[in-house]
């Protein structure tokens, strides 16, 4: 779709501003009631979903230009997708995230990049990682000694596909490592694309770099196809949700699940099992990627039409993509089956959880607004009185680690599957 293509929903926004705020019922408190980091952020009806369809249509009508201004708060969005879910409480008609990410697409088109965007593109397109600095020679190095079968010379069950953050940054490569041997230990037949593996380049379709996403996208399908393999594994949020709901329009057909599922069902089935107490309180992050944006695809083709002439639907019915089916249950029931951990939840959670601020790699082209996102997470997470905070993504545990509350408290962060090895 072209932003044109969206002139009708820019249109038939009604300002009712949900975007703006979790559901009304599901609000506890005054205090955590937001859920778009960027409003919260900007403090301008433009940072938000609405001003955003506003924004859309004054392009198309040539009532705004892409000013220095303007570009900015196009891309100071995570692609978070919470707007998405607030909005599809109440409508059927409106795509918020996809209207966001082709505003991205259109700056982009213009040129109207932020520093580091071409930077973060470039090393996509010549080292096959948005990693900046990372050499594609490198990838496997996290794999050595662990034992993993080459899928581009041999046949396994399984593929794990680690992620770039986990592949290239060692403070993250410790989780890819003990999810191959916590997989291993469980009998798993297991193995990973050797020299052939590519970043799933989720995050340069959230960045409104479509075209870089596809091309990457097709050469992974290739890849994943060539292997044989029937499940897809990763740590990654964001490559779950590449993988999930993107690559299946591109023609994946392979089962793809997070590390934390494939867990929880091998827990079920008694191949894991926990022999030591982890005594301690802890709270649990959501990521959007695995989360709200973790429903899979569904094909759908048809056409728009109006009842009345006035009212909008779809024939045939179209999916409703509003983030209840993600992952939610999953990481909390291994959470929960670890013996001496305590779960407290956070005010915001599942498909209403506040956003870490690292998406659409805004983590590295406005640092500001994405450390300020993490801190207000963290600030939630403090007023449990949990004493960590664990997620179930490398780049959600990056944001969050050293982020300071708003109070100057820091926060343990833990991957899921250190809490699982600490207990095996």
């Amino acid at each position: 779709m072209a932003l044109n293509d969206f002139r009708p929903m820019e249109e038939r926004c009604s300002n009712c501003l949900g975007c703006k705020w979790i559901p009304f019922d599901k609000v506890k408190s005054q205090r955590y009631g937001e859920n778009c980091p960027s409003i919260s952020w900007g403090n301008f009806n433009t940072y938000s979903a609405r001003g955003r369809f506003e924004l859309g249509l004054a392009l198309l009508t040539k009532d705004a230009d892409l000013s220095p201004a303007t570009t900015d708060i196009i891309h100071a969005c995570t692609s978070c997708g919470s707007c998405d879910v607030a909005c599809k409480v109440s409508r059927y008609n409106l795509e918020p995230l996809d209207h966001n990410i082709e505003l991205k697409a259109y700056a982009i088109e213009q040129g109207k990049l932020l520093p580091g965007q071409a930077e973060i593109i470039d090393s996509l397109k010549k080292e096959k990682t948005m990693i900046r600095g990372a050499k594609k020679a490198a990838r496997s190095a996290w794999a050595e000694g662990l034992g993993l079968k080459d899928l581009t010379k041999e046949k396994a069950d399984v593929l794990f596909f680690p992620g770039c953050k986990s592949s290239y940054d060692e403070k993250y490569t410790k989780n890819a490592r003990a999810s191959v041997r916590i997989l291993k230990k469980a009998g798993v037949d297991l193995g990973y694309l050797g020299a052939a593996d590519l970043c799933c380049a989720g995050r340069a379709l959230q960045m409104g770099f479509k075209d870089a996403f596809e091309s990457s996208a097709k050469a992974n399908i290739r890849a994943i196809e060539a292997s044989g393999a029937k499940i897809i594994v990763t740590p990654c949020s964001d490559c779950y949700h590449a993988f999930k709901r993107q690559y299946p329009k591109l023609g994946l057909k392979v089962e793809v699940l997070h590390v934390v599922e494939y867990l929880d069902r091998l827990i079920e089935e008694g191949k894991l099992a926990f022999t030591k107490k982890v005594p301690i309180r802890v709270t649990y992050h959501d990521p959007c990627h695995l989360g709200r944006l973790g429903e899979p695809f569904v094909a759908w083709e048809g056409k728009e039409k109006k009842i009345f002439n006035q009212i909008h639907t779809w024939e045939p019915r179209r999916p409703r993509y509003n983030g209840a089916y993600g992952i939610y249950d999953a990481p909390r029931s291994v959470i929960n089956s670890i013996p001496g951990v305590e779960l407290v939840e956070m005010e915001r959670i599942r498909e209403y959880s506040w956003c870490c601020g690292a998406g659409s790699a805004c983590n590295e082209t406005n640092p500001e607004f994405s450390s300020g996102t993490a801190a207000e997470r963290v600030t939630e997470a403090n007023s449990t009185g949990a004493g960590a905070l664990v997620t179930a993504c490398p780049w959600c545990e990056s944001n969050f680690r050293g982020a300071k509350d708003e109070n100057g408290r820091t926060i343990e962060v833990l991957d899921i599957v250190e809490l699982v090895e600490m207990a095996l």
